[in-house]
């Protein structure tokens, strides 16, 4: 499931005002990381995450680890903060073509 610019840009704005729901420690993306990501997502499609403060680059394999063991896609990642997105068996959002 690819989004493309005009759907990313929709999810960027129905994420703005939520407040991350998911934080992913040092320890990185364990096994309860994961299933509480799952269970957010199973509950909202769309979700805003904290990653830990370390670079860049570390943080942006960490989101990709976490899209990976979800099965969800990167919708943002402004410094530690990042939202992802996973359409539900009975989606809520209302996505633009």
């Amino acid at each position: 499931m690819a989004l493309n610019a005009k759907q990313r840009k929709h999810l960027k704005t129905l994420a703005h005002h939520r407040k991350p729901v998911v934080q992913v420690g040092n320890a990185g993306v364990t096994a309860p990381v994961v299933r509480e990501i799952t269970q957010a997502l199973d509950a909202h499609e769309l979700l805003k995450i904290r990653l830990p403060g370390v670079e860049r680059d570390a943080r942006h394999a960490l989101l990709e680890q976490v899209c990976e063991a979800a099965g969800a896609e990167a919708v943002q990642e402004i410094g530690r903060v990042a939202v992802i997105y996973r359409r539900a068996k009975k989606p809520r959002l209302k996505l633009p073509e």
